[in-house]
């Protein structure tokens, strides 16, 4: 199997120059078992990449349309222990159980704690759902699977940042035949100002295994300053095993977020992901499956809604590394006020994987004048036996069915929202659970409103 080369940044600071940078040193990085453990190794090769990188321009092309010259780097601070306790409390809408009145397991991540809950029965058949400190200390060779393994901290300066300082994470294992009937959910609840907000994701779903798991971040609204999130997500769907990952984001408008995420699937996995994006001032995520078994499967759906001055950018990749994979990505975007999107598709096909079906899509409805969206479908074939279809959308509202909902007398304003959560409807079904449907049809209507 022929791997496409990972792009790695090697732009580095010039020595005569003077480049704004975060004031994190090496000993922000919290200790992480001994010098010579497999994180420690890590966090070391992360950190050392942090200081040789530098911060990305526009002049790049994967940041061509999203400019971050005004990210205060040198302001942002790490949260200490016990800095927090005044902080707003986590909202309670983001805790409900997501089916019926319970959660095979539940973590929630704030500043500096975590709290864990996990069904015993689980814990009987050798799952392992807790947060990133707790499996450092119990669980290194689980870890040294896991960590580093798709995502490489070379990927640029945000993904080093996030490798060194991880405050935070979640770590989940599903052993060999193990079926999760009742989803996982975790939440990253970032509260607090001029605060940098690391995270670091880690999945393994062993051969045959099979669950859902539901991951958010949110924050409370805090305008009068800037906040930031750093986060990696790396996921191992392993021979025949099957994993549904709902990711969705409503940090606070005042809240810097980028991230790096990568999902590899091997021979006959599948994978469900869905991702949800409502809030943040700026995000920049980079999201990629890699194919890299025969049969492999995977799905991507995505949706977002941007009003005021957000800025969210989705730059995803669909890598197909093996004969008789299919992937499949369907992308919707609504904006509104003088807000902007970004989303830049790739379907890459290696030498070799033949019979590959791949498709993206991109839909965007532009709700104001002052609103914009950039769609940026591609693909990159390196096989003659393949098919591969893409296409992109940008458009206003239709005024047919606006028309029809107001001659039934139905005013502008709901026929308008009535028509929008029509469009978004078809992303909104693949989410597996009715309450976490009905919290982003309720943030969609607020912007509606």
């Amino acid at each position: 199997m022929q791997e496409k080369p990972k792009v790695v940044v090697s732009r580095t600071r010039r020595a005569d120059t003077v480049v704004k940078d975060f004031a994190f040193t090496e000993a922000d990085i919290r200790a992480a078992g001994n010098k010579g453990s497999i994180v420690a190794s890590y966090r070391a090769l992360a950190w050392n990449s942090f200081k040789r990188l530098a911060l990305p321009v526009n002049t790049e092309e994967a940041w061509r349309r999203t400019d971050i010259h005004a990210l205060p780097v040198d302001k942002f601070k790490l949260t200490v222990d016990g800095e927090v306790k005044d902080f707003p409390m986590v909202r309670e809408d983001l805790l409900k159980p997501l089916v019926a009145d319970q959660h095979g397991g539940q973590i929630l991540l704030t500043p500096d704690n975590a709290k864990i809950d996990l069904d015993a029965k689980l814990v009987q058949k050798g799952v392992i759902f807790t947060d990133l400190i707790t499996a450092e200390q119990k669980y290194p060779d689980l870890l040294a699977k896991m960590i580093g393994k798709t995502v490489n901290v070379e990927e640029g300066k945000f993904a080093a940042l996030a490798g060194a300082f991880a405050q935070n994470g979640v770590v989940l294992y599903v052993p060999k035949g193990v079926i999760v009937d009742e989803p996982l959910h975790s939440v990253l609840w970032g509260p607090g100002a001029n605060l940098a907000h690391v995270s670091h994701i880690l999945v393994l779903v062993d051969e045959g295994a099979s669950v859902t798991y539901v991951h958010e971040s949110a924050s409370p609204d805090d305008m009068a300053s800037n906040s930031m999130h750093a986060g990696l997500v790396e996921i191992q769907v392993m021979q025949d095993a099957s994993l549904k990952f709902v990711e969705l984001q409503s940090w606070g408008r005042h809240v810097w977020n980028f991230s790096h995420e990568r999902i590899r699937v091997e021979r006959g996995g599948n994978l469900d992901w869905i991702f949800g994006a409502i809030g943040s001032r700026l995000t920049k995520n980079f999201s990629e499956l890699d194919l890299a078994g025969e049969g492999a499967q995977g799905r991507m759906s995505g949706f977002y809604f941007t009003d005021g001055n957000q800025h969210l950018d989705h730059d995803t990749q669909q890598n197909h590394f093996a004969p008789h994979t299919t992937s499949d990505l369907l992308f919707k975007g609504a904006l509104k006020g003088k807000s902007r999107s970004v989303w830049q598709g790739m379907i890459y096909v290696a030498p070799g994987a033949q019979k590959t079906d791949g498709y993206q899509a991109n839909r965007n409805l532009v709700l104001s004048d002052g609103a914009r969206a950039d769609s940026i479908p591609g693909l990159e074939i390196l096989a003659d036996d393949v098919r591969c279809t893409h296409g992109a959308t940008v458009g206003k509202l239709e005024q047919e069915p606006l028309f029809y909902l107001k001659s039934r007398g139905i005013p502008q304003a709901e026929a308008e929202k009535i028509v929008v959560e029509g469009f978004f409807d078809p992303i909104f079904q693949r989410i597996p659970f009715e309450g976490v449907r009905e919290r982003f049809q309720e943030y969609i209507a607020n912007k509606m409103a």
